[in-house]
Formats: structure tokens, sequence, C-alpha cells
């Protein structure tokens, strides 16, 4: 079972300190911020990589689904919106996907009942539902 990596390193207090994440993989690395959470500045935030984690795996369980089905998808494209509340204890409330996609020989209907079917079969979705998050914390000298 692959186990995936990424890293965070954050310096300083909430508001003008500064961060820097990476993924293990190489494929990103970049500064993250007061200002990238909760305003418009340089950089990313961990909602923006949430988002992207989800169209992404909502992606591909869908395709394969489809496939399944019997109708390869030609392209499905999917965008997330992580709806970010501030208000009180800033929390993530909501996820939006919004997908569109090209399947030969399907109609709206199916396109919708197998799109509800891969939501809910989402590795990145069921994590959302309730998922068992460890820690191991230490107190560096």
């Amino acid at each position: 079972m692959p186990v995936r990596k990424a890293n965070a390193q954050w310096e300083g207090d909430l508001k003008s300190g500064k961060g820097h994440m990476k993924l293990a993989s190489g494929a990103y690395e970049g500064q993250f911020s007061f200002k990238t959470r909760f305003e418009d500045g340089t950089g990313t935030n961990p909602e923006e990589l949430i988002g992207a984690a989800h169209a992404g795996c909502f992606s591909m369980q869908f395709s394969a689904m489809l496939a399944e089905e019997g109708h390869a998808p030609d392209s499905i494209q999917t965008e997330a919106k992580v709806h970010f509340s501030t208000d009180g204890t800033p929390t993530i409330e909501k996820i939006e996907l919004i997908c569109r996609g090209k399947v030969p020989g399907m109609d709206d209907g199916q396109f919708k009942d197998i799109a509800a079917k891969a939501k809910d079969a989402c590795p990145v979705s069921r994590l959302y539902k309730g998922a068992d998050i460890e820690l191991d914390a230490a107190l560096e000298g």
C-alpha cells in the first residue's frame, strides 16, 4: 500500500509568519502565509491543495466507474470549490465539485447517476466523511 508524503514548515506567528510546503514527489514546492490563506497573497494555502486533491481523485474515480459501465470518457474536467469560513473557528464548511465530461453514447441522466456514485466512492470524499487521523508529535530540543 503506497504512503504518500508532503512536508510543511512554518516560521513565526500566524499573521507575520511564513510557511513552505513541499510534495515528496517534487511535483510542487511553494510558499504559504496568512495572506495566502485569509486574504490575497502570493503562494498557495491548504484549502487550495485540498481542492486539487479532491478534484483529481474524483475525476479518476468517475472515469473508472464510467469505463466499468462501458462508457470510457473522452475527458472529465472537475473544479473543486473549497468553502473556508473564518467566522469564529476557521472551518472548511463545504466542497463543491463541478464536473463536466465528454462521454460518447451517454445521456445526462446516466452521467449524473454515475457521478453521484463516484462522489461517494472517491477516496478523498470518503476521507472527509470521517477519517482516523493519527498524530505523532514531539518537541525538538
